[in-house]
């Protein structure tokens, strides 16, 4: 049988990652600079047969591979997020024919949900409107982190896409986790398994392992 598609942390050192399968993406970007869609994936090759070590300090030079630098440059890898479920802390916004809950403790500023003008706390008002509803479920359904989640109602299951397991390298951002990957800390805990999960690799978040949007204030670089 196929491994179980499995991320294990590394203390102060890196991401091994198993069974899953490794590509590189990035955010489009709109006239205006807003996010409104992701590129395709690109395969991104390895030599590796069975496990890879992704970076977690960001200043690897072979990025997004470790190259055992965090070693030497006195990272801190030190996990400080929450390993409860997510919908303890969702907040939750009921439109119409919609609903959606925010846990702000995910956020990895991807910024899909805002389009300068409007965002997504102001759109769920106006969800009367069909075009809007579905505009606004488009965005949700970009989010990388699983911030925002949608369902129906407040009875229903959140609606999730149906991700195969992998570990996307978003361009000059966070690595992003699809499809339920197993994600077990360096003290042998498991996180809450998810089917949208972006975890740093800038080195500087504040909710390790998980992305907070630092690599944008730090101005971090894949190069």
């Amino acid at each position: 049988m196929p491994e179980e598609p499995s991320i294990k942390i590394e203390e102060n050192g890196p991401y091994h990652v198993r069974g899953a399968r490794l590509v590189r993406t990035h955010k489009i970007l709109s006239d205006d600079d807003d996010a409104i869609a992701w590129g395709p994936d690109e395969p991104l090759e390895t030599e590796a047969a069975d496990e890879v070590e992704l970076c977690r300090c960001g200043r690897s030079s072979t990025k997004p591979f470790c190259d055992r630098s965090h070693l030497t440059n006195g990272f801190d890898g030190q996990e400080t997020a929450d390993h409860g479920p997510s919908s303890a802390r969702r907040k939750v916004f009921v439109g119409d024919g919609l609903v959606m809950t925010d846990d702000r403790s995910l956020c990895a500023g991807a910024a899909f949900c805002d389009r300068g003008s409007t965002d997504a706390w102001e759109m769920i008002l106006e969800t009367t409107d069909p075009a809007i509803r579905e505009e606004l479920i488009a965005m949700v359904g970009r989010c990388p982190s699983g911030r925002l989640q949608h369902m129906p109602d407040l009875e229903d299951e959140p609606v999730e896409r149906s991700l195969e397991p992998t570990v996307a390298v978003v361009r000059d951002g966070p690595l992003w986790v699809r499809g339920g990957i197993r994600i077990t800390g360096a003290d042998g805990r498991d996180y809450e398994i998810r089917n949208r999960v972006t975890l740093c690799r800038c080195g500087s978040s504040s909710n390790k392992p998980f992305c907070d949007g630092t690599h944008e204030e730090i101005g971090f670089q894949d190069g």
